[in-house]
C-alpha cells in the first residue's frame, strides 16, 4: 500500500513545530513541543511520537519527513566546529585573513577582526597553479600535497580538510587530484573542495565557503545520523529530507555532502509556506513576516516566489554591520532576520532606557509566565499582560501561563526602576518591538526600492500575529493575512516546499566574447547534476522544470545582479533578449540604466525543481459558537478597548466580524483593532483590512528610495 502521511518539523528558538498531513485519509495534525536545545532530536522523536499516536497512524506509514536545523547557524556562531585544514595555492594561504583588505567600520579603532575558520598553522600552500582561463601553468606539487596532509591528520589532528586552489571554478583538475591522493592515504577523512561547494569567481569568499562547508561537516554528520537512528527505532522507514536555504528540499545524502547550504534551513520553511499562501489566493506581492521565540524574520513574497540571493554572510560580530561575518557563496532565502522574538528580554540599558533584545529566554528557562524558571519580563510576557493572550488557553490550555509571576517581573525589574505602572511598561516593550520589526522592514524595501504599502501583510510564527496588527499599523499596510495554523507554519512550509537543487559555474566573459559552446556544454553539466539530485528524492526526470540565470553586471563594477535568462542551448541569436532582460532587472533595482557600457556575464546558474505539493490547513469547522466572550485588550492609538474573542476553528468560510477582536487557535492568536473588518476566506485564511484615514495608506507614485 502506498504510503501517504508526510511531516514536516521546524526546530526553533523556543519551539519545535510539527504538522502531520495524510492525503488519502485527508488528516491534517499540528503539534508544538518546548526545544530541547541540548538534544534536539529528542524534542522531534518525542513529537512525531505524540502526532502519530493522535492520528491513530503507525510510523512504518509515514513516507517522508521534512526537516530544518539551525545547528548549522548554532556551529558558526558559538565556533563549535570540527578541527579544520586548508590546502591553498602556495603563496595564497593567508587569504582568509587578507579577507577584502577592508575595515567593515572605519571610525572604530579597536575593530575585532572577523574570526577566520582555519587557524594559519593548519594552513599549507600547495605548489602548481591553474591561470584564470582554466589552463595549467604549473603542475600539481603532488609530494606537497603527500606531506601536507599526513602533517595535517597525525600531528595537528584535523577532523576535516578544505582545499581551495586558485581559478579551480575554471578548471577543478588540481583540487580533484589532490583529493584522490588525500583518499588514497586517509580514506575516511571528510574533504570540501571549492570547485564542488563553491564554483564561483572570488578568491576569499569561495574558501571561505569550502572552509565553513569543512567546519560544519562532522557536525552535521553525527546529528543527521543520530536523527536518523532515532527515527528508525521509532519504526520510521521513509525518506529523511532536509530543507535548503534557499528553500528547496534535498536528500539527506547532500546535505551531509553539502552543510554549508543548510545555513539558512530553518527560517527559508517560512518563505516557503508564505509563497504557497500567495500563490493559492492570487496574492502578487506579500510582506512574509514570522515571529517566533527568539527572532523575527522579514521576506519579500513576488509573483508566489520569495526573493533568492547568492551570497551570504553568516556570524556577523556586529548583526547589522556588513563585512562583520563570513561570507558566503550560498543560494538563501533574501531576508532579514532581528532579535525580536516572543522570548526576547526587556531590560534597563546603562543610560537609564529600556531595550528589548537581542538576549532571549528562549526555550530554557523561557518566558516569565511559562513557570519554568525565567525572571526577565519578555515580549510574551507583555502580550500577556495587555490581553492580546489567554492565560487558560496557551497551547490550547496544555500550559498555563502565570499572570501573577509576570506582574512582580515586571513591576521588579522595569516599572519600579523606571518609575512607571505595570501597563506603562509592558505597553513600552510592545512598541519597542513592534517599532525595531518596523524599522528593519522599512529598511531591507527600501534597499530594493520597494514601498511597504503595496503589500499585504503575511503573518505568521506563534508571535507573529500577535504584532502583526501593529506592524501593519507603522508601514501602513492595508491588508493582513493570517493563515490558519499560523504558530506552526514554517512546519507547514517544508511540506509544501519542492525538491529544488542549485547549481552554479564561474565564467567570466563579456557577453559579445561568450564562448557559446561553452556556455551549453556547461548548463547541460548542471542539469545532469541537478536531475542526479532530485531523482534521489523520488522524483521524475521528466517532472523537472529547470530555470536558467546568469549574474551580469556593466564592464567595470564590482557585484552583480542575477537576471533571468531563456533555456538554451544559447547563441549570439539571443544577445539581444539577455541585454534587455539586464538593463530591465538594473533599472528595477536602481532607477537607472548606463548608456553605451558592455555588460559581462559572472557566474551561469541553474535551477531545478520539482512541483510544489497542494495541500491545506483547514480543517472542518467545529460546530460550536464562534464568538468565545470578551476581554480589554491594548492597541496603540486606542488604549485599552473591550474586544470580542473568537474560536478560530469555530469560523466558517464567508464570515465577515469586525475588530477590536482576538482569534484564537492552539499555536497562536491574533488580535485586530477597532479600525478592522476581517473575513475567512475559502481556505481558512483570515484576511484583514484595516480602514485608514482618506489619503493614508496609499501608494505615492514617486520612488521611495532610488539607490544608484
Amino acid at each position: 500500500m502506498k504510503k501517504t502521511t508526510r511531516i514536516g518539523v521546524d526546530i526553533g528558538g523556543t519551539f519545535t513545530d510539527f504538522v502531520l498531513h495524510d492525503e488519502a485519509r485527508s488528516i491534517i495534525q499540528t503539534g508544538k513541543r518546548l526545544t530541547t536545545p541540548e538534544a534536539p532530536s529528542r524534542a522531534i522523536v518525542e513529537g512525531v511520537e505524540r502526532l502519530l499516536a493522535e492520528t491513530n497512524t503507525q510510523a512504518g506509514q509515514i513516507a517522508s519527513i521534512v526537516h530544518g536545523t539551525t545547528l548549522i547557524t548554532n556551529t558558526v556562531l558559538e565556533r563549535t566546529g570540527a578541527r579544520v585544514g586548508l590546502l591553498a595555492t602556495d603563496g595564497f594561504r593567508d587569504v582568509l585573513e587578507m579577507g577584502r583588505e577592508s575595515r567593515y567600520d572605519t571610525n572604530d579603532l579597536f575593530l575585532q577582526q572577523v574570526p577566520v575558520m582555519v587557524p594559519r598553522p593548519l594552513r599549507h600552500g600547495i605548489g602548481g597553479r591553474i591561470k584564470a582561463d582554466g589552463t595549467e601553468h604549473a603542475p600539481l606539487d603532488e609530494a606537497a600535497v603527500v606531506r601536507a596532509v599526513t602533517r595535517l591528520v597525525e600531528t595537528d589532528q584535523i577532523e576535516a580538510l578544505a582545499i581551495a586552489f586558485f581559478h579551480a571554478y575554471r578548471n577543478p583538475a588540481h583540487e580533484l587530484r589532490a583529493r584522490e591522493i588525500v583518499h588514497g592515504l586517509y580514506p575516511h577523512l571528510l574533504v570540501s573542495l571549492s570547485a564542488e561547494v563553491a564554483p564561483e569567481i572570488r578568491e576569499y569568499e569561495r574558501t571561505t565557503t569550502t572552509c565553513v562547508n569543512a567546519y560544519v561537516q562532522p557536525r552535521v554528520h553525527g546529528y543527521l545520523d543520530r536523527l536518523k537512528n532515532d527515527l528508525a527505532a521509532l519504526g520510521f522507514q521513509g525518506d529523511l529530507f532536509i530543507m535548503l536555504s534557499s528553500g528547496g528540499i534535498t536528500t539527506i545524502e547532500d546535505a551531509k555532502r553539502f552543510p554549508v547550504r543548510l545555513i539558512e534551513s530553518g527560517p527559508a520553511a517560512g518563505a516557503m509556506a508564505a509563497a504557497f499562501t500567495a500563490r493559492q489566493t492570487g496574492e502578487d506581492r506579500l510582506i512574509s513576516f514570522d515571529v517566533g521565540g527568539t527572532t523575527a524574520k522579514m521576506c519579500l513574497i513576488e509573483k508566489g516566489r520569495p526573493h533568492i540571493k547568492h551570497d551570504f554572510e553568516a556570524g556577523r560580530l556586529q548583526k547589522f554591520k556588513q563585512g562583520s561575518g563570513l561570507p558566503l557563496k550560498v543560494t538563501v532565502v533574501d531576508m532579514i532576520e532581528i532579535g525580536s522574538g516572543g522570548g526576547s528580554i526587556a531590560s534597563i540599558d546603562g543610560m537609564g532606557l529600556m531595550k528589548v533584545g537581542p538576549r532571549s529566554a528562549s526555550s530554557v528557562p523561557g518566558p516569565v509566565c511559562y513557570n519554568r524558571g525565567g525572571t526577565e519580563p519578555t515580549v510574551t510576557d507583555a502580550d500577556l499582560l495587555l490581553g492580546h493572550l489567554d492565560p487558560a488557553f496557551f497551547l490550547g490550555g496544555e500550559m498555563a501561563l502565570s499572570l501573577d509571576r509576570v506582574r512582580n517581573a515586571v513591576d521588579h525589574r522595569l516599572a519600579g526602576p523606571l518609575g512607571l505602572d505595570q501597563a506603562t511598561a509592558a505597553r513600552g516593550i510592545q512598541e519597542i518591538v513592534n517599532d525595531s520589526m518596523a524599522a528593519a522592514t522599512r529598511m531591507h524595501l527600501a534597499e530594493k526600492g520597494k514601498d511597504p504599502r503595496d503589500y499585504s501583510l503575511y503573518a505568521f510564527g506563534g508571535a507573529g500575529p500577535v504584532h502583526a496588527y501593529g506592524l501593519a499599523k507603522l508601514l501602513k499596510v492595508k491588508r493582513l493575512i493570517v493563515p490558519m495554523g499560523a504558530g506552526v507554519m514554517s512546519a507547514f512550509g517544508f511540506l509544501v516546499a519542492a525538491p529544488v537543487a542549485d547549481e552554479v559555474r564561474g565564467y567570466v566573459t563579456e557577453l559579445q566574447h561568450a564562448d557559446w559552446g561553452r556556455v551549453n556544454a556547461m548548463y547541460a553539466d548542471m542539469a545532469s547534476s541537478a536531475k542526479a539530485i532530485l531523482q534521489g528524492t523520488g522524483g521524475k526526470a521528466a517532472d523537472v522544470a529547470l530555470e536558467w540565470s546568469v549574474d551580469m553586471r556593466y564592464v567595470g563594477q564590482g557585484f552583480e545582479v542575477t537576471v533571468g535568462i531563456p533555456q538554451g542551448p544559447l547563441g549570439p541569436q539571443h544577445l539581444s533578449a539577455i541585454r534587455q532582460a539586464f538593463k530591465q532587472t538594473y533599472a528595477e533595482r536602481f532607477d537607472r540604466i548606463v548608456a553605451d557600457v558592455g555588460i559581462e556575464a559572472i557566474n551561469w546558474r541553474l535551477t531545478a525543481r520539482l512541483p510544489e505539493p497542494s495541500i491545506s490547513l483547514a480543517r472542518m469547522p467545529v460546530d460550536t459558537p464562534a464568538k468565545r466572550g470578551e476581554r480589554k485588550v491594548y492597541f496603540a492609538g486606542f488604549g485599552d478597548v473591550t474586544a470580542s474573542v473568537y474560536n478560530r476553528y469555530a469560523l466558517k468560510p464567508g464570515q465577515r466580524l469586525h475588530g477590536p477582536a482576538v482569534v484564537e487557535e492552539r499555536e497562536s492568536s491574533c488580535s485586530f483593532g477597532p479600525d478592522c473588518s476581517f473575513t475567512v476566506d475559502e481556505h481558512f485564511n483570515l484576511v484583514v483590512d484595516i480602514d485608514y484615514p482618506e489619503s493614508v495608506g496609499v501608494p505615492s507614485t514617486a520612488s521611495t528610495l532610488v539607490a544608484a
